[in-house]
């Protein structure tokens, strides 16, 4: 036997001869082993008693390493079915003695399982239908205690208090701690200092701390402040939709101690998003909104500022708040009636806000999004808004996040029929985010988890949790009658006093509000209410507040898109940023490719090759940095690009680091980020769009790895993208790049789904343009950020074009040139002998000229339309002008006839044209999928549009 085997033997006796002195070996192997790994990450988070038990093991996780984990784990089990002998007792000066080792063990599991479960017992549902169910591993017997063990002194273990205590003690401190108004779950989370931070504030009170009375009765005032605004609408307003809070007015105290907390630790931006669900209250409750201006959108009567406008309960607003560190800017995003959509928006708000503050900490900015139960669980954009919160291009450094449970989806049953989990919010534990529930009808409760829930945003930066248990007095809208199908739920909440009304009662048995005070509190709110006058505390005016780091937005206000703006670049600029761009750091090994990738570029800014779409791309990126504009790009694999094309980022092939050379081009430059997202494309562009919105000054673009996967972002693109201007007069220059074009890989690989965007065009909203140049990219980006307009601009993308032979530009279009809406021929065509004149766009330009030259047709001119939208009547018209004889229009398209360009523009087109001229189609019959899955049926529909364009190739 070597020494390392007489070692382990050796120690190994040892260890059995512990065991076989105590009870510690009587079934618990389990337990033992759990006890043990805690003991490696932290062994003080272990009794003493225990922690010098393992601390006698053999060393497994330090520089001695003669006996593995494993061999431990399995003496455990080995000694786990062997019988104890005698008990273990302990005399201690201050308490009774513990009587067994064994079952000091079982307290311990008790502890654990309180923490652990103990949210399924907690009082949290106001109207008391929802079922306690009955939870074994709470209950003492369950460890083999019982009523005679209760006087009995145990160690205490991690629990915040005493080091020992009787287990009536014990069970007292976690029932109310853990079973009370408030259902704490964070044992799920992994880091140990997080829980151990949570399980020392909740614990350290017993779950809920005693409040001062001035605090109490603010509490009351703010309660008072909620149901005044509905019963007054209520009354004044009957029957219309106005989304009340009642039964959830705990939000409003929620908000009010959100706010002025984090003003007092240096907050100076709050953004919040929300649903239709109590949003009036918030609006004037919170915001300040003028209730006589409210009052007048209720009659009709408000002013329209321009625009088609929204429902009352769509609207956002923001005011300055005072805290006692100042003024915090509270804003209330816009938001459609898509459920949860607005939260990612939130996001991409914040990100651009802490930017612009240089708040690496996000300390400054807070986000707050406020959901409703069942879009809670049902929305997959809240997954994807969660799956980005502590990614590197995406993170806030946390987000608040209150779920106004009313316990039911419209007249779906919430636990039957609208999810699978116990709660709506178990989504969040995917990302360790701890979870409060609460009883909405204990308001300071509610005030307690609030606390906590911002000091824990705050120290840890991670997401967090409010389920604010609550109801719905009325049906999904006012004029709903929600009895039809909740009779049981609806009886009880008639019955039910409102949360006001509970809390009055409650201090006025505490001695701390008379009845009749509370009542005139009320009465007081009535009355500003009806005078019309602010009824938020602590509203600051305008020109106190000390807000200051706001977008300025007013260059762009007018709109003033125009297509005049200089986007030329000096021969001198481009070559000295292509040399700055293509700076190797010593050190950084590049891939074969993109040594040539870069050794092509040197050449194209020294006018030896000609400009391909990747070197355009980036010299537009580094020339708008030159110009002072930041750029960010994101979507799915855009640092190198889909078609490895774009090489913004380059790897080094020595260790795999990563290396930017368009955030290196000079000292104190303008941000610059790509970044490759997460697989998303709904809340990635609703961050983006949310980004654009707050940043004019960054050229904001998000980019599909193919255009029709915008398909899963549709929402976002009707709703905000396409229409938020004339909705809620929001600017945003956001860019969307669309990769487009049929090259035989079949249906989703396609087409970016032009059609839809023309769709959606309408009152000058937005730019949809298909470049087929380098140099229209080129401009068109610059274009984007130089003029003072911001409006979202589509474009679709090139694929094959990347690297076709025809598709390059020269030095000269980018020093000399601009974004041309319509690209006509300049070679040496004879206006007059011209008879037919083609019309494209996109990439079918380059194979109806392969076509034409074929055929040797010189009748026959063709025009690429590069800016669909707004249209380009005049530029179309001049280059028509170019070819008077020409009497036969043919619009020629790549997409299915009920797809692309032709169904949407052609009223257009036929504005322009002279008088007498014809129009026709030439393109893919009409298609229910995009495109075909066969590359050879691809081919053969190419050759026949080409053919009802230009005319067959002769044959052989």
């Amino acid at each position: 036997m070597d020494r390392k085997q007489t070692r382990i033997t050796t120690k190994e006796q040892s260890l059995d001869a512990r065991w076989r002195s105590s009870t510690l070996a009587d079934g618990n192997a389990a337990y033992l082993e759990d006890l043990y790994e805690q003991f490696l990450r932290d062994p003080a988070s272990l009794p003493p008693a225990w922690r010098g038990y393992f601390e006698s093991l053999p060393r497994v996780d330090g520089v001695e390493r003669d006996v593995s984990h494993s061999e431990i784990r399995e003496e455990f089990r080995r000694l786990a079915h062997q019988s104890p002998v005698a008990a273990v007792s302990r005399e201690d000066s201050h308490a009774a003695p513990v009587e067994s080792a064994h079952k000091q063990v079982k307290v311990l599991q008790l502890i654990n399982a309180f923490r652990y479960r103990a949210h399924q017992t907690a009082r949290l549902d106001p109207l008391g239908l929802r079922e306690t169910p009955a939870i074994p591993e709470l209950d003492l017997r369950y460890y083999g205690l019982t009523d005679t063990d209760l006087d009995a002194v145990f160690e205490t273990g991690s629990l915040v208090g005493p080091r020992q205590a009787t287990l009536r003690e014990i069970l007292a401190q976690l029932r109310a701690t853990y079973g009370g108004s408030i259902g704490a779950e964070y044992m799920h989370i992994t880091d140990t200092a997080e829980k151990r931070w949570l399980q020392s504030s909740l614990e350290s009170v017993r779950g809920l701390p005693a409040y001062p009375p001035e605090t109490r009765r603010n509490l009351l005032e703010r309660l008072t402040a909620a149901e005044g605004i509905e019963h007054f609408l209520h009354t004044k307003y009957v029957g219309q939709k106005r989304f009340s809070l009642e039964g959830g007015e705990s939000l409003i105290p929620v908000l009010d101690e959100l706010i002025q907390r984090a003003g007092a630790n240096g907050t100076k931006e709050v953004i919040v998003g929300m649903a239709h669900r109590g949003r009036l209250n918030v609006l004037v409750n919170i915001l300040g909104k003028s209730p006589a201006e409210l009052f007048r959108e209720f009659e009709g009567k408000a002013q329209s500022n321009g625009g088609t406008g929204d429902v009352k309960y769509h609207l956002g607003y923001s005011s300055d708040i005072g805290s006692a560190a100042g003024a915090v800017h509270v804003a209330l995003a816009f938001n459609p009636s898509h459920l949860e959509i607005v939260g990612p928006v939130v996001q991409g708000s914040v990100r651009a806000r802490q930017e612009r503050r240089r708040d690496s900490r996000g300390n400054r900015v807070l986000p707050v999004v406020i959901h409703g139960d069942a879009a809670f669980a049902g929305q997959g954009v809240v997954m994807e808004t969660f799956n980005m919160s502590q990614s590197r291009g995406y993170a806030t450094k946390g987000t608040v996040h209150i779920v106004i449970n009313n316990q039911i989806g419209f007249t779906t049953s919430l636990q039957q029929d609208a999810r699978s989990t116990l709660y709506c919010t178990d989504i969040a534990k995917a990302v360790g985010a701890p979870i409060f529930h609460v009883n909405g009808d204990d308001p300071e409760a509610v005030l307690f988890v609030t606390q906590i829930a911002l000091d824990y945003r705050m120290t840890f930066h991670k997401d967090v949790v409010i389920d604010l248990y609550c109801y719905r007095r009325h049906g999904h809208s006012e004029a709903d009658e929600p009895t039809v199908t909740q009779p049981l739920m609806y009886q009880r909440i008639r019955e039910l006093p409102t949360t006001r009304a509970l809390y009055a009662r409650r201090l006025a048995q505490a001695g701390l509000v008379s009845d009749d005070a509370a009542a005139g509190m009320l009465r007081d709110y009535q009355q500003r209410l009806e005078s019309g006058a602010n009824v938020a505390p602590h509203l600051l005016a305008r020109e106190k507040s000390e807000y200051a780091y706001g977008a300025d937005w007013n260059p762009y206000a007018s709109s003033a898109c125009d297509p005049a703006t200089d986007t030329r670049v000096s021969l001198e600029t481009v070559r000295a940023l292509t040399e700055r761009m293509l700076h190797v750091p010593e050190g950084l090994e590049l891939h074969p490719q993109v040594v040539k990738i870069y050794d092509a570029r040197r050449k194209m800014a020294a006018g030896a090759l000609p400009l391909d779409w990747g070197f355009a791309e980036n010299l537009a990126y580094a020339s708008l940095l030159q110009d002072g504009f930041g750029v960010r790009l994101s979507g799915q694999d855009s640092g190198r690009g889909t078609f490895f094309h774009r090489h913004a980022v380059v790897t080094n092939q020595k260790d795999g680091s990563a290396y930017v050379p368009l955030r290196n081009l000079y000292d104190g430059q303008p941000n610059f980020l790509v970044i490759n997202s997460l697989l998303s494309e709904e809340a990635v562009l609703a961050f983006e769009y949310g980004y654009a919105t707050a940043d004019p000054k960054t050229l904001t673009i998000w980019e599909a790895q193919f255009g029709d996967f915008a398909n899963n972002a549709q929402v976002v693109i009707d709703q905000f993208i396409s229409s938020g201007e004339q909705k809620w007069k929001r600017l945003c220059g956001l860019v969307l790049m669309l990769p487009h074009g049929y090259e035989g890989q079949g249906p989703e690989h396609s087409s970016g789904r032009l059609e839809r965007y023309l769709q959606l065009c309408a009152q000058q909203n937005m730019f949809v343009c298909v470049p087929t140049s380098p140099a229209q990219l080129f401009h068109l980006l610059r274009r984007q950020m130089r003029w003072l307009c911001r409006k979202p601009l589509v474009v679709m993308t090139p694929k094959s074009l990347l690297r076709h032979r025809a598709s390059v530009s020269s030095l000269e279009d980018l020093t000399q040139g601009r974004f041309r809406p319509v690209l006509y021929e300049t070679e040496a065509l004879e206006g007059g002998n011209v008879k037919e004149v083609v019309l494209c766009s996109g990439k079918v330009y380059y194979d109806l000229t392969e076509r034409r030259t074929a055929l040797q047709r010189r009748d026959v001119a063709i025009l690429r339309i590069e800016q669909l939208y707004p249209f380009p009547e005049e530029e179309l018209k001049q280059a028509f002008q170019r070819y008077p004889a020409a009497r036969r229009f043919i619009w020629c398209q790549e997409e299915p006839r009920n797809q692309g360009v032709w169904y949407q523009t052609q009223h257009r087109l036929w504005r322009t044209m002279p008088q007498g001229a014809t129009l026709v189609y030439a393109g893919r019959p009409t298609s229910a999928a995009p495109a075909v899955g066969s590359y050879q049926l691809h081919i053969a529909q190419l050759h026949a549009l080409l053919d009802e364009a230009l005319g067959p190739l002769a044959k052989e």
